[in-house]
């Protein structure tokens, strides 16, 4: 089995009719996903991708007719925050925010508000999840990867690609990959996704992908220590970062002291996890 989305999971698009919402819902289309609405205020009662998917003002009336249970954003940040509670609001079980650029602010009251209502969030500023050959929701390629049983969360997007294409060359498959995204605010943890995989039968191993910036990969390599028995093999991406200056995500930078990558480093080695130099060494360390 997969974790998170599989071939049932019931697709709602937010954004549907903008260009990168049809772009990516037809990609989700033509790999299998069961995309069944899509939300634009205004733009109800429309039908987009050749007729197949039907269009809803609100993610309410939208849930209520075709059944979807899982939503994810291709909206502008702006409108990200209400987006985002209003697929809660629905009665979604799990909301994937692609959208990149949300203020700190507002994802603070987004997430206090989703873990009372239970509702589980990935992102924002994530590629989403993909569960080769059952379904993918987002906009991580299909075509890298193919299934098999190696689970891969990971907070940055093209790492996670390399990290795929790299399994896939040396004939490796996986269950499921998710990008939680590399905002200083996320829904889903590593510790979160490393639990999901520890009770996942298809799982036999873990690639964590990580970066500079907080201290979410010290708090796996806790997890792992205490929690895991399968293997975790790392990557921690921005060992040459200089300290103060912001690589790529918002939640990758070194400050205070905290954050470096040496000290990820080490505290997943000393929890038992091989760490790969390059991207390349991951699928030699599954092994």
């Amino acid at each position: 089995m997969s974790i998170l989305i599989n071939k049932d999971t019931r697709v709602l698009v937010h954004g549907i009719t903008g260009r990168e919402g049809m772009f990516h819902s037809s990609q989700m289309l033509e790999y299998g996903t069961n995309v069944v609405a899509g939300v634009t205020p205004g733009k109800g009662g429309e039908w987009v991708l050749g007729g197949k998917v039907p269009v809803f003002d609100t993610a309410k009336r939208a849930v209520e007719t075709t059944g979807a249970n899982c939503s994810v954003l291709f909206v502008p940040a702006r409108f990200s925050e209400d987006a985002m509670l209003e697929a809660a609001d629905a009665g979604v079980d799990l909301i994937i925010c692609i959208t990149e650029g949300i203020p700190v602010q507002s994802m603070m009251r987004v997430t206090r508000y989703l873990s009372q209502i239970g509702t589980r969030l990935v992102g924002p500023n994530c590629p989403g999840l993909l569960s080769p050959g059952e379904s993918k929701v987002g906009i991580i390629p299909g075509h890298i990867t193919k299934p098999g049983h190696v689970g891969v969360v990971s907070r940055s997007g093209t790492l996670t690609y390399e990290v795929l294409y790299a399994l896939l060359q040396h004939g490796m498959g996986v269950s499921t990959c998710v990008g939680i995204g590399g905002d200083p605010v996320i829904g889903t943890s590593f510790t979160d996704v490393l639990a999901l995989f520890e009770d996942d039968p298809q799982t036999e191993s873990v690639v964590l992908i990580g970066e500079i910036g907080g201290i979410d990969e010290e708090l796996a390599a806790e997890y792992v220590s205490d929690h895991m028995t399968k293997k975790v093999v790392g990557f921690i991406a921005g060992r040459s970062a200089p300290p103060g200056k912001r690589m790529g995500h918002a939640g990758a930078i070194v400050e205070g002291g905290t954050g470096l990558a040496k000290d990820k480093v080490e505290a997943l080695e000393r929890a038992g996890v091989a760490v790969a130099a390059n991207p390349e060494e991951i699928p030699d360390l599954i092994d």
